[in-house]
């Protein structure tokens, strides 16, 4: 039980993002922990994120959604908590996968804010709207986290057709900065991945400040561009990724190579059996190279680029081993019949009615008090 409870937190861990360019809500996670109506157990428990994570997938009708957390720092030591998802929360903070802070409240809103993220809370945040307007006249911005049938669902606070939200940060977002503490998680020179994925500074009179040490940022310089892309198997949207211009990416069923090798997407769990003979381990890379989107192709089979997105098969042009192009915004890149590799501005909606749960592993007895 111990290990599928560990199993269920490490894939929670793989929805945790404060990239501003993949995560896709905003929580304090010291709240969600306590929402025991979610399952009827103990008082705390951190695999009520994993619910929590899961209803923001259904809702967005993607796979892998990841969401920004910050973190009460009282959780940490909270009682109510098991010592091991205590010992988690811990590493996850090092590693600036969330946020730890002594006031959370003002901070969600605040990264909900500069990226244009929904709140996923039950509060009303009432002394807050005076600051932040939308809480109460955007709908989809608030959304509140109920039990629901099979598992958590996300009920919008402001009732209506939710409008697209706008960022509030964008110039603070296009430059990198470095905390003074060298092993800030977030900011600092060590933190790991790299720099343009690093999450929104905290904003005092317009100053940048780290929101875990409370230091003064200075400017690392700008923020390298980027370009957010999706992978789409059989029409649903499995997974959004980066490609930046610091960051190559390599596609394919099982991608390998150098440790010096960039970041590797890999596809096989995805892909039915005759796709995966055909997908070679290591497919395509995606580079952005003076400000063009290139793709290049790395495999045995070739790869084709759908013009426009059509289908259409005037519209069909095959690169084979080597071979490079510049895409245009709406071009789409198929691997194989129904796998397919674009910016997600080329997708209209997730595509997916029941996304993968990260809870799978969840066990029943683990999340319940024991009387």
């Amino acid at each position: 039980m111990r290990f599928e409870v560990s199993r269920t937190l490490d894939a929670i861990e793989r929805r945790l993002s404060t990239d501003p360019a993949l995560a896709r809500g905003v929580l304090e996670l010291a709240e969600v922990v306590r929402y025991a109506d979610l399952d009827g157990g103990r008082p705390g428990s951190v695999l009520r994120l994993g619910m929590v994570v899961d209803a923001l997938g259904r809702l967005v009708a993607e796979e892998n959604v990841p969401v920004y957390a910050v973190v009460d720092r009282k959780l940490l030591s909270d009682p109510d908590m098991p010592s091991n998802e205590r010992m988690v929360v811990r590493r996850w903070a090092d590693d600036g996968l969330v946020e730890v802070l002594p006031d959370p409240e003002d901070r969600v809103l605040e990264v909900a804010e500069m990226i244009g993220l929904p709140v996923l809370s039950r509060q009303a945040f009432e002394r807050w709207r005076d600051r932040y307007g939308w809480l109460g006249g955007e709908p989809g911005r608030l959304l509140a986290p109920v039990a629901g049938h099979g598992g958590a669902a996300l009920v919008p606070r402001v009732k209506g057709k939710p409008t697209p939200a706008r960022p509030g940060g964008a110039p603070v977002l296009r430059r990198v900065w470095r905390c003074p503490a060298p092993d800030c998680g977030a900011f600092g020179s060590m933190r790991r991945g790299r720099p343009g994925g690093q999450g929104p500074p905290r904003l005092r009179g317009g100053a940048p400040f780290c929101p875990r040490h409370d230091e003064r940022l200075s400017d690392a310089g700008p923020r390298p561009p980027a370009e957010i892309m999706a992978v789409r198997v059989d029409g649903v949207v499995r997974q959004r990724f980066v490609v930046a211009a610091d960051q190559p990416v390599m596609v394919g069923r099982a991608p390998d190579g150098p440790q010096q090798a960039p970041d590797m997407l890999v596809l096989g769990h995805w892909l039915t059996e005759e796709a995966r003979r055909w997908i070679s381990r290591s497919h395509l890379r995606l580079e952005l190279r003076n400000g063009d989107l290139v793709a290049r192709d790395t495999s045995t089979n070739g790869t084709v680029i759908r013009l426009g997105g059509s289908m259409d098969e005037p519209d069909r042009l095959v690169l084979t081993r080597d071979q490079a192009r510049a895409l245009a915004p709406d071009d789409v890149i198929e691997l194989y019949p129904g796998v397919q590799v674009a910016p997600i501005t080329a997708f209209a909606a997730g595509g997916v009615v029941e996304p993968a749960s990260v809870m799978a592993d969840a066990p029943t007895i683990a999340i319940r008090t024991i009387t």
